[in-house]
């Protein structure tokens, strides 16, 4: 298998097949074999039986479903461990990443471990690009992080060194920090960003600002805690 999309979905009924709609022309040109895996966190809309419909007819996709709403880290921690391809890809099942620059991001992996996607031109509400401004001035302080936006979940994986990395709660926005603080080479570009048509954000400024606070001091400390050793050449 060379290629696993993983994405996490919490009641996105009135996206999810159009999604798969766009991925599908996306993947199968890549000429690659290839797996779609939908980890549905505890949605209470019809995204439980969409996902079934699905499943039953696409023999590349594969559902994952939660008892209940555990986050979005548990949902790609779920994927990840299900993967079987060599890269892997991910996105939002919200529609706003688009598929079309998946073939881009794929190029520019060859010679790095992870690509992320930047969006440039954010179609996001006003409050929500401040928020994300600010969570985004400090952690780069903090963390002297190079990645300009790693609250895009469009993004592509060496599968060997995601597998390698442990993930706690909320720790999924803090990806390309841990690569880096394992050695692992990142790289980044621009990527298309839509508005958001249907459904509404999981997020709000009380949930994201607390948690980020949090997550960010353990990542901190991680980076501070890491081992870097060199062996000399054996005589």
């Amino acid at each position: 298998m060379k290629y696993s999309v993983v994405i996490p979905l919490k009641d996105e009924e009135s996206n999810i097949e159009k999604l798969v709609d766009e991925l599908e022309p996306v993947m199968n040109k890549l000429g690659r074999p290839w797996e779609l895996i939908l980890v549905d966190d505890g949605s209470t809309d019809s995204t439980p039986q969409i996902l079934k419909a699905l499943a039953q007819e696409k023999n590349t996709l594969r559902v994952l479903t939660f008892d209940c709403n555990y986050g979005q880290t548990s949902a790609f921690d779920a994927g990840f461990k299900e993967c079987k391809g060599e890269i892997v890809i991910t996105l939002d099942g919200d529609r706003q990443n688009n598929p079309a620059d998946i073939p881009l991001l794929l190029e520019r992996l060859e010679g790095c471990d992870l690509v992320c996607g930047e969006r440039i031109a954010r179609r996001d509400p006003p409050a929500k690009k401040i928020i994300s401004s600010l969570a985004k001035f400090v952690r780069r302080a903090v963390l002297k992080d190079p990645i300009r936006d790693t609250g895009c979940s469009l993004k592509v994986y060496r599968a060997s060194c995601l597998k390698r990395i442990p993930l706690f709660d909320g720790m999924h926005r803090f990806l390309p920090a841990l690569f880096v603080i394992y050695g692992y080479k990142v790289d980044q570009m621009p990527v298309d960003h839509r508005e958001r048509t249907a459904g509404k954000s999981k997020y709000n400024f009380f949930n994201r600002s607390f948690n980020t606070i949090s997550d960010l001091l353990a990542v901190l400390w991680m980076s501070r805690r890491a081992l870097r050793y060199k062996l000399r050449s054996s005589p």
